[in-house]
């Protein structure tokens, strides 16, 4: 079934929160979504840094034929004019030398010339505070060699940046590029795609990969879409401005982060997979994590930074200020880390949603608990688990809500915010989650269920 909009009509004292994502919502009640957030797929921690692992003809057979002799090639030589030709390319995106960007690139191949114009003039409109590409690792594929001829190279590269007034640090992102020399002797690139089969899903799919964007800031806003949506863009910043001060006013201590929306026709952008029927059907957005250092580098999962939102195509006119308040407290709390149960990761960002928003109508609360209660709390056998949160979502995201809702105004959210960090830096196992949650608010999390049972009982 397709995603009742939300808030489609003007809402009074009684607006709530409608049923669930397949109920058939009133114009009067507000829709409950599906959000996906927080998105990594497994395939990123396997997929990453493994590129050295090539196919049986190994580094040598590369290097060798990178000079197309047996002998023993000059790699350093090679490292070293790569290099300088990564350095150019990031150098002329800086300066917006676009001559110098395409420069690096096979003359002969036009439409490689042409993709990477188009990949300039994205690159251009971001406003990079920071921007460097290195190389990570080499790999060797004799059909590459076939096809491009014997001194042929083909590496992963980093692709490290920082968006002025959007990442809090200097993030990377996975490339893979394909080179070969000149007769001139000098490097060029002749593919940056040839790698991708090998590197995580979303790698090479970020907003300025996709095809001609426009970029439009608010304060401490930037949304992307496509180059004819001018409409669009502004009326995304406009939400996006309004839910970034909702979640700097509502999220405990702060929040002094920013936000950065997709809203791309492409249903495969960095971690968001629309093309699948259950989150084209049902998503309005995802938060997708950004990496200080990838999968692999340091840790095996990566160290996250931030995240940035993903929109659904399918339901871009659905997205209000309240779904982007709710991505953006996934935003603000992705540098946390990625153990927090789930019920207490989409409890947190779906309570702040909820909250008084200036420019938004109030949601009629108090209902919605006891909505929430008779309807879904009475045949819950406890808090909504990992596994299948999101194959129960109609009754997982109001439970969540539920919980959350109770402790902040149990403990106050100074307590919250500290048990939801300590939550999501060290709760890899029920022990763990068992020892904070007692330290924190008393019980586990079997006995925070209990407890809200008992409250519904009153």
């Amino acid at each position: 079934m397709s995603q009742t909009p939300r808030a489609a009509g003007p809402a009074g004292p009684d607006a709530e929160p409608a049923r669930g994502r397949h109920s058939a919502a009133s114009r009067h009640q507000r829709a409950w979504p599906l959000f996906l957030s927080l998105v990594l797929v497994a395939t990123a921690v396997a997929g990453g840094l493994a590129l050295h692992q090539s196919r049986s003809n190994g580094p040598e057979s590369s290097q060798a034929a990178s000079n197309g002799a047996s002998g023993t090639p000059d790699v350093a030589a090679r490292a070293a004019e790569v290099d300088k030709l990564l350095q150019t390319r990031a150098q002329a995106v800086q300066q917006n030398h676009e001559a110098e960007f395409l420069a690096t690139v096979d003359q002969g191949n036009k439409t490689l010339l042409a993709k990477q114009r188009v990949l300039f003039e994205n690159l251009r409109q971001f406003g990079f505070a920071k921007l460097g590409y290195e190389r990570l690792r080499d790999q060797f594929d004799q059909t590459l060699v076939d096809k491009y001829g014997p001194s042929t190279y083909a590496v992963a590269v980093a692709m490290a940046y920082q968006i002025e007034g959007i990442d809090p640090v200097p993030v990377r992102t996975m490339l893979g590029y394909t080179f070969t020399k000149r007769p001139d002797g000098h490097w060029m690139l002749v593919s940056d795609t040839d790698l991708d089969h090998l590197l995580p899903r979303g790698s090479h799919q970020e907003a300025w990969d996709t095809g001609s964007v426009l970029v439009k800031r608010g304060p401490r806003v930037l949304v992307v879409v496509e180059q004819n949506q001018d409409a669009l863009a502004t009326s995304l910043v406009a939400k996006a401005v309004s839910a970034v001060k909702a979640v700097s006013k509502s999220w405990p201590g702060g929040w002094t982060g920013s936000g950065f929306v997709i809203a791309l026709d492409d249903k495969v952008v960095r971690g968001a997979d629309y093309s699948l029927p259950k989150n084209a059907e049902d998503a309005l957005a995802m938060a997708t994590w950004v990496y200080r250092t990838l999968p692999g580098e340091v840790t095996g999962t990566g160290e996250r930074a931030d995240s940035y939102v993903v929109i659904n195509p399918r339901n871009r006119t659905k997205v209000d200020a309240r779904t982007l308040a709710h991505e953006f407290t996934h935003v603000a709390t992705a540098p946390y880390g990625a153990s927090a149960p789930r019920w207490m990761v989409e409890g947190a960002a779906t309570y702040v949603e909820f909250l008084p928003m200036d420019g938004a109508p109030d949601l009629a609360l108090d209902k919605y608990q006891a909505r929430v209660r008779t309807k879904y709390l009475t045949k819950a056998k406890g808090l909504p688990a990992d596994a299948t949160f999101f194959d129960n979502a109609s009754s997982s995201y109001p439970l969540s809500w539920l919980a959350m809702d109770y402790l902040f105004h149990k403990y106050g959210g100074t307590e919250v915010s500290t048990l939801y960090q300590e939550m999501a830096a060290l709760g890899t196992t029920q022990a763990e989650r068992n020892r904070i949650m007692t330290e924190h608010v008393g019980v586990t999390e079997a006995g925070l269920f209990q407890v809200l049972r008992a409250a519904a009982a009153k």
